[in-house]
């Protein structure tokens, strides 16, 4: 009795100290901060179709800005984020980003009630005024946003694991699960709140929960900031460079001290130096210089190849976007199926993040992103092979600019030579999205499919791929997390934000240029060129690595060569 008593007092000691532990309000803040997250980003969209007459123009400048924005501004986001305490850049960044959203909800709602009375002011214009504040105060949460996560997901977790390189894995594997549960869950109950009541609706229940959640979060993040000491400790190259310039200042005594022939010449350069550091055109230029430092700093970097390469797998319409889903459905597919697509691509996300954590303790975090590098490549072999299935759309006599150049010129030629120009992935994705075509028309716009074979092939290739997708993913975050040293921590982070976004962007393009459902293939096969490519980069980077450990292990203790050549990293940074 007494042994069953003192281990159910431990259980509920270690389930207390668990749910009271910096890590668990890190958690439980960052599920609260990206389920917000998710519900805006997919409800901002619905919201501007609708608003804009059922056409995807609104969403698609709401795309381009947020993704130009973060490509020029991350680096300058993550400088900031260097340059000033962590509390608060946490707490900024909270209070803009969920204040951006509660203010841009509130606005949508006064459109939605007064759209009528709007668009009759001032020839419209006073319409359009409002859709432009819409997008740039969404583009204001959105930028928001990205400093909160370089400062928690980059900065905070790694100063609350400590020197324990496994807790590190732990909490970053942990952190992408919620990522994985929250990006199916959030949108999945705003829009049932949409569809069930209204817009309006679904805007109040926004505004509501980023109130609500705001509050929480932001306690939460002064219990962990007061439970762990080291956060309050930053490393700043504010301090070395006053050490530079004390050192500088004792120079300058030492040569005053000396007379010599040049004295008037060098304190003349040095006013001119001190006048030109504060004078206008410094100031106005400052941000162009921690643009420019930034990338620099990040191409400097010895995880550069390793960035770089992660950045390349944003190059792809091998994803669970509404490209992905625009294709899927002028295959056939219909909702009910794509939701159990989407929920299978979820699990195998999960399940990346948990083999992440068991091939890092046992081969090394190097060898554990070239593991997950050869698993993704390997699934996504299906994808190729698909294009060239049974009940493929691939067709190399349509020009995949047809579209384009038939809009564009006016070419009423062009739409009869080509007969599925309606059936193209951004019309089908309009359609999927807007919801305005009836059940009935849905049925009769669906084309003909002979085989379900080749579309089967594409998502078994897309979901199995997701293991080494999220495994990769987590590793060469903490690779950027262990090699990059705390001073330029936000600043790098901003700019692998902007090389995503970059890729990002150009897959978009991309699809734009060749939109029809038989263009697709040569989408596909692009897109698997560049996650082979990035995977290149990194493996060129763990090659460099691993040789140069090998070299020291020989160099260090040649007796015990053979011993050293396979054991993972240490546990201890």
């Amino acid at each position: 009795m007494t042994h069953q008593v003192e281990r159910k007092k431990r259980c509920y000691d270690s389930v207390t100290d668990y749910f009271t532990s910096a890590k668990f309000f890190i958690y439980f803040g960052h599920a609260l901060s990206t389920w917000g997250d998710r519900m805006w980003h997919f409800a901002v969209a619905v919201f501007l179709v609708e608003l804009y007459g059922n056409s995807l123009l609104l969403t698609a400048v709401y795309g381009l800005v947020v993704a130009g924005s973060v490509l020029l501004l991350g680096a300058i986001i993550g400088d900031w984020v260097d340059k000033n305490a962590r509390l608060k850049v946490a707490q900024t960044s909270l209070i803009v980003q969920n204040s951006a959203v509660i203010l841009c909800g509130i606005l949508l709602m006064v459109i939605f009630l007064c759209k009528v009375q709007l668009s009759s002011l001032f020839n419209g214009w006073l319409l359009t005024l409002c859709y432009i504040l819409v997008i740039s105060i969404a583009n204001v949460a959105n930028l928001a946003s990205t400093a909160t996560a370089i400062t928690i997901q980059r900065d905070w977790i790694v100063v609350v694991a400590g020197e324990d390189r496994s807790r590190l894995a732990d909490m970053n594997a942990t952190v992408r699960r919620i990522d994985q549960l929250t990006n199916i869950l959030a949108p999945l109950a705003v829009g049932q709140i949409i569809t069930f009541t209204s817009s309006m609706a679904g805007c109040g229940f926004i505004v509501g929960w980023n109130l609500c959640s705001m509050c929480l979060e932001y306690f939460l993040l002064w219990k962990v900031y007061q439970m762990t000491p080291a956060l309050a400790i930053k490393t700043s190259q504010k301090e070395d460079e006053q050490e530079l310039k004390q050192l500088n200042i004792q120079k300058e005594l030492e040569a005053v001290q000396k007379p010599s022939e040049n004295s008037e010449l060098m304190s003349g350069v040095a006013e001119a130096s001190s006048v030109e550091k504060n004078g206008c055109c410094y100031n106005i230029t400052q941000p162009f210089r921690t643009l420019r430092d930034g990338w620099v700093a990040y191409y400097n970097q010895p995880i550069f190849f390793a960035g770089m390469s992660l950045a390349f797998l944003y190059m792809t319409v091998l994803g669970f976007d509404c490209i992905t889903t625009g294709f899927a459905y002028t295959q056939g597919l219909n909702g009910s199926i794509l939701s159990l697509l989407m929920g299978a691509s979820a699990i195998t996300g999960i399940l990346g993040t948990m083999a992440f954590t068991w091939i890092r303790k046992r081969c090394g975090l190097v060898r554990t992103g070239f593991i997950s590098g050869v698993a993704q490549i390997s699934c996504l072999a299906l994808c190729v092979v698909s294009v060239f299935m049974p009940g493929s759309p691939l067709d190399l006599t349509v020009s995949p600019f047809q579209d384009i150049t038939s809009h564009f010129m006016g070419d009423s030629s062009l739409p009869e030579a080509n007969p599925t120009t309606e059936n193209s992935l951004i019309t089908q994705t309009h359609s999927f999205i807007n919801g305005s075509t009836s059940a009935s028309e849905i049925e009769e716009m669906k084309p003909q499919v002979v085989s379900y074979l080749s579309v089967s092939f594409l998502f078994a290739g897309v979901i199995a791929a997701r293991v080494g997708l999220w495994s990769f993913d987590l590793t060469v975050t903490q690779l950027i997390q262990e090699n990059v040293i705390e001073s330029e921590r936000g600043v790098i982070n901003g700019v692998q934000n902007s090389m995503n976004y970059l890729l990002d962007l150009l897959h978009y393009i991309m699809v734009i240029l060749a939109p029809n459902p038989e263009a697709f293939g040569l989408l596909v096969i692009i897109s698997v060129s560049f996650v082979v490519m990035g995977h290149m980069m990194y493996f060129r980077y763990a090659y460099k690595t691993l040789r140069s450990r090998l070299f020291l292990c020989f160099s260090s203790d040649p007796k015990n060569e053979i011993d050293n050549l396979s054991p993972p990293e240490s546990d201890k940074v």
